[in-house]
């Protein structure tokens, strides 16, 4: 039996029940897990000839065998999917990736249990409460628990056969009373644990539980006249409550609430999770998914959400309302799934929402700084996507015209590589055959003068020519590089600034591109800067005319003259508020009185 005829078999064997599906490969490894509403259609799906995902045929034509299991329900699936991926981690499964160390408030499994903050986890029955996203904010738990519980803080082995026979000694913890000294039996395990009891619900969020407990003994205090004790208990509540103001950011009445958040991009998806008890933020996490095929948001946020209830971290109750951003195909028992639209639930998501975005502008930049050169060719992959190019655009050139009515006319090319400007790569053109405000020629002077230079020079040319402007400024910038012969060899396009249109050689319909897409911000990157570079460059040219200009009118200062003095101080301004004496040495007395003296008559 051949392999087909063997994988078809199977398929047609397999139940109309939820499961998960594995398969391997012909080293009988694991390459993917997945589950299912209905086995037999979901297997029989990626078999299918309308399946047009490279990935998923490459997925296919890999696969040897077919194993399945079935569950009783399509949470239990997800469950098991969860579990089974991260036990075999097959190569074409989502990863489910968190390697930020998030720091924890353990409860550690021992005889007068400590607790501390930790970024490792230990499997030895302690207890983990977190993650949290700031360690300022654990560093705060800690001091408030401290100041609550006298909390042993050694690590002293404390069995009662040691405590019985004097084994320990009081330490200095005991004599600045931040210890009852349980080591040498003055306090007992019986009240110890009660106090871990009340941290415990303090770490859950449960904390109108133990002010309701403390506010009770307190009353009792009170009641026999023992003001002392109740005064402990009243300063004690009062921290509590300072702390419940602080950590308070939702509405109180939303009581055991997950919340999800999601971003995603071509190859990584990013997720967000929030815990909310009584209206507390209790913990918060967030996700990097690394897409392996077409996996649909709705399946990888089904994954993160299994993932966080199957954590063996995860001490905090188990939801009963989940929040996230869109529906989902997903029932899970006595849980209700819902995706607001406005009140504080809205609220709460759109919160999760930003912290997830500076989540992932984070892992961007450290995966930028990491390897520069893989970020930028992400960049440069992008735009000859969106642009249709044949080549990446490692170097590009974009060209501006500026004038003022037809006055001084001057254009400007500014140069990228790699995505970034090269300043000492610009270059400044003063028109020599256009008269007047003519964008169009002024275009087809400018980009003929360029390229016929790099030609006689045997310079490397550009991937990517940008004209600022429309259809005309492109034609006319296509037409001298038709009569370069370098049509077809250059990528060229025109941007319109009104509606930031892009346009291409031959093709009357513009290209219209996100405003988040990294093309269109490299495009408008480098028009603004040829944009800035020419306008420089004309200031300069009209105030270098206007100078020249005056200079020149003044009766007794002839061209030679002039030619001197802005050689030296470049600017009309530079020359007035240069010394007398200075000037005097340069052209001779009698000029620099003549020179003076209209400046000062013009002033006047």
């Amino acid at each position: 039996m051949n392999r087909g005829e063997y994988l078809k078999n199977l398929i047609i064997n397999l139940p109309h029940s939820p499961g998960v599906y594995q398969y391997f490969d012909k080293n009988n490894e694991i390459i993917y897990i997945g589950k299912a509403k209905n086995l037999r259609k979901r297997v029989y799906s990626y078999f299918s000839k309308n399946n047009d995902n490279l990935k998923t045929r490459i997925l296919v034509k890999n696969i040897a065998d077919i194993k399945h299991l079935v569950v009783a329900t399509e949470n239990d699936a997800l469950l098991l999917e969860n579990n089974l991926i991260k036990k075999y981690r097959p190569r074409y499964n989502v990863l489910l990736k968190d390697d930020k160390s998030y720091p924890w408030i353990v409860i550690k499994k021992e005889a007068f249990p400590r607790v501390f903050f930790t970024r490792t986890h230990v499997k030895d029955g302690s207890e983990y409460y977190g993650p949290y996203t700031s360690l300022h904010m654990v560093r705060t738990i800690l001091d408030l628990l401290k100041q609550l519980y006298k909390l042993r803080s050694c690590k002293l082995f404390l069995i009662p056969e040691k405590i019985k026979k004097n084994k320990f000694k009081v330490c200095l913890e005991y004599h600045i009373k931040n210890c009852k000294a349980p080591c040498i039996g003055l306090e007992t395990e019986e009240n110890y644990i009660t106090y871990i009891n009340e941290i415990r619900n303090i770490l859950k969020g449960n904390i109108n539980v133990v002010v309701s407990h403390l506010r009770d003994k307190m009353i009792n205090y009170a009641n026999i006249f023992d003001y002392e004790n109740a005064q402990i208990l009243k300063e004690k509540l009062l921290l509590l409550e300072k702390y419940q103001s602080k950590s308070t950011i939702v509405n109180p009445k939303l009581t055991n609430v997950d919340v999800f958040s999601y971003l995603d991009d071509e190859k990584f998806a990013f997720i967000n999770y929030i815990k909310v008890i009584d209206g507390n933020i209790v913990s918060a996490k967030s996700f990097e998914v690394k897409k392996k095929l077409d996996e649909t948001k709705e399946h990888i946020l089904s994954l993160a959400i299994a993932e966080i209830r199957t954590s063996e971290n995860e001490n905090l109750q188990t939801a009963n309302e989940i929040i996230i951003p869109f529906a989902i195909d997903l029932e899970l028992d006595k849980i209700k799934l819902v995706v607001p639209q406005i009140g504080d639930k809205k609220k709460l998501l759109d919160f999760s929402e930003r912290n997830l975005k500076y989540y992932r502008m984070e892992k961007l930049k450290q995966k930028e700084n990491l390897d520069p050169f893989k970020h930028v060719n992400r960049i440069l992959e992008t735009m000859k996507k969106d642009l249709h190019l044949k080549e990446l655009p490692v170097h590009i050139e974009c060209f501006d015209n500026s004038n003022t009515q037809g006055t001084n006319p001057v254009a400007a090319c500014v140069v990228f590589k790699y995505a970034k400007p090269s300043k000492s790569e610009y270059r400044k053109f003063a028109i020599k055959t256009v008269e007047g405000a003519n964008d169009f020629a002024t275009m087809e002077e400018v980009i003929e003068r360029r390229y016929k230079r790099l030609l006689d020079e045997k310079k490397v040319p550009p991937q990517l020519i940008i004209v600022d402007g429309g259809k005309g400024q492109l034609s006319a910038a296509v037409k001298s590089l038709k009569k370069l012969n370098l049509y077809g060899k250059i990528a060229i396009i025109g941007i319109a600034k009104r509606l930031e249109e892009i346009f291409f050689p031959e093709d009357p319909i513009p290209l219209y591109l996100d405003k988040n897409s990294e093309t269109l911000k490299i495009i408008q990157n480098a028009r603004d800067e040829a944009h800035r570079f020419g306008i420089t460059f004309h200031r300069q040219k009209r105030s270098a005319k206007m100078t020249l200009s005056e200079l020149s009118d003044i009766k007794g200062i002839g061209k030679s003259t002039v030619s001197k003095l802005l050689a030296k101080y470049k600017s009309l301004k530079i020359i007035k508020q240069t010394d007398k004496q200075e000037i005097e040495k340069m052209i001779g007395k009698s000029k620099t009185i003549i020179l003076f003296n209209h400046f000062q008559n013009t002033t006047e």
